[in-house]
């Protein structure tokens, strides 16, 4: 089955939790992994199922931990993304100062050329100011017509000088300002650093607690987290939010939404922009890159630039910033879901709009 049948399925798998809008409706709860419930006639005694609590306590305080391990994890990468957007700018204007010191320092050479021909052509008419050969001349017409030129000539020398003077302030400005962009970058380069380091612990600790247990207690866990976002979403729809989200998205919104949801199934990786894996403002960056219209390279940055927009108010394209430090985000698609690269073991996926903490709407497209 392509990505696109793919698609098809699953917006309409989430889109059924729309019969959650009414506060008393019954639904179907993931639940645990096994059977749906524990009721009489299992033939389980107490200990049994004292046991069985006591495991899945100790399976969510697991969860709790990774889930923590991510958060942090994300924050970093927030960091880093925009400490190494910052130092790519850096370098950039690194070079278009450097290019601008090579050009003051020509036009310095150039004009200190010029000036040296001017002394020596004075040097060549017998060392005589050109006042004093012109009072010399003896002939009046010629005197009115070498005042002229004198002024003129005089004029020249003060804008070859002012000029000289502009070029040299200019190429230390220039200067001064390549070596401020210098030590920033530098100081970015290290922040990078430290953020990357910081992330990969926190990534290596999270999977150290996965990796160490066994491998029905990680399908447990999985259903754990589904568990978790499914009450979150079912709490969301029940407020009755859905039946005022019903903006069509915009041109580009379809081309944000479309090449969003043809990378479902791409692993999430912190810092990447495609094409082969995303980090989850790696993803919507890109997407709305495809549709023509760059938006901020981190979710903290689409938080601070884009316009916002309530909730009730979003359209399929609109960005969904999740959680108070606006460290993730995902991309409304319409019904009540959205797509977003989760976290680290895990893949590009549609979720639900409403099953994390969400801490605003944003719209690329004004």
């Amino acid at each position: 089955m392509n990505r696109r049948r793919c698609v098809a399925a699953a917006v309409p798998l989430v889109c059924a939790l729309t019969v959650l809008t009414a506060p008393t409706a019954a639904y179907a709860d993931p639940g645990p992994s096994g059977s749906a419930s524990a009721g009489s006639g299992s033939g389980s005694g107490s200990d049994s199922g004292s046991s069985s609590s006591s495991s899945t306590e100790r399976l969510e305080a697991v969860r709790k931990k990774i889930d923590g391990l991510y958060r942090q994890a994300g924050s970093a990468t927030d960091a880093y993304n925009l400490a190494k957007e910052q130092a790519e700018k850096q370098s950039s204007e690194i070079v278009k100062l450097a290019q601008r010191i090579v050009q003051g320092q020509s036009r310095i050479t150039a004009l200190k050329k010029q000036a040296g021909a001017e002394a020596r052509a004075q040097y060549r008419d017998s060392g005589l100011p050109p006042a004093a050969q012109l009072m010399l001349s003896g002939d009046p017409d010629s005197f009115l017509d070498g005042a002229d030129q004198l002024r003129a000539g005089q004029q020249a020398q003060k804008n070859l000088l002012a000029e000289m003077d502009r070029t040299q302030k200019d190429l230390t400005a220039y200067t001064q300002d390549a070596s401020d962009q210098w030590q920033k970058l530098e100081s970015n380069r290290k922040e990078q650093a430290k953020k990357k380091k910081d992330i990969e612990q926190k990534i290596k600790a999270a999977k150290k607690l996965e990796s160490g247990l066994a491998k029905k207690e990680q399908a447990r866990l999985k259903k754990l987290e589904e568990q978790q976002e499914f009450k979150a979403q079912t709490a969301w729809l029940s407020s009755g939010i859905l039946k005022e989200i019903n903006n069509k998205a915009s041109a580009e919104g379809k081309k944000a939404v479309k090449f969003a949801t043809d990378q479902i199934g791409k692993p999430y990786v912190w810092g990447a922009t495609g094409p082969k894996s995303y980090d989850c403002s790696g993803l919507t960056s890109q997407a709305w890159a495809a549709a023509g219209d760059p938006i901020p390279r981190t979710s903290q940055e689409q938080w601070k630039q884009l316009p916002h927009i309530p909730v009730k108010d979003m359209r399929p394209g609109d960005l969904i910033i999740y959680f108070s430090d606006a460290t993730h985000v995902g991309m409304y698609i319409g019904d009540g879901a959205m797509v977003n690269a989760p976290r680290p073991g895990r893949n590009v996926t549609i979720g639900g709009a409403g099953s994390m903490p969400i801490l605003g709407v944003v719209r690329p497209d004004k």
